[in-house]
């Protein structure tokens, strides 16, 4: 028996949409960052991009649990002495609420060059409009 790797040839991407209404954000980002590189697949290659393009709506009404939107900080460096900045999540919620989406799918994908050309292959929305729907995306429950 021979082990079977796809190639990029074999691939074929799809679309689907998750929606974020009233979902915890880990859920949704694990969701999304398993369909985004395949795993979801039975054709699953570790070394090829063999997932699906993923559209998430509504990512300003997710939801965090326990007191985490007060407790979860997000740290930078700035890359000058002393320059080390935090925002809790709920400042981030109202600045830009797909960033923490963003933040947390980026941090479940791997860091290599596959990993960041994955990057480009999710879009987060902050309400339920998105340009796709010519793309025929499936809707993928949580």
């Amino acid at each position: 028996m021979k082990t079977f790797f796809a190639k990029p040839s074999d691939v074929v991407k799809k679309w689907v949409v998750i929606d974020a209404t009233d979902k915890p954000l880990g859920r949704v980002a694990s969701t999304a960052a398993s369909i985004i590189r395949g795993k979801t697949k039975p054709i699953y290659t570790p070394h090829v991009d063999t997932g699906d393009n993923v559209i998430i709506i509504n990512a300003a009404k997710v939801k965090l649990t326990g007191k985490k939107w007060d407790d979860k900080i997000y740290y930078h460096h700035t890359g000058w002495p002393g320059g080390i900045k935090s925002v809790t999540a709920k400042q981030v919620l109202e600045k830009q609420p797909s960033d923490l989406l963003k933040k947390a799918i980026v941090g479940m994908l791997p860091k290599t060059r596959l990993g960041r050309a994955l990057h480009s292959n999710f879009r987060i929305y902050n309400n339920d409009q998105h340009p796709h729907t010519s793309q025929n995306p499936d809707v993928v429950g949580i």
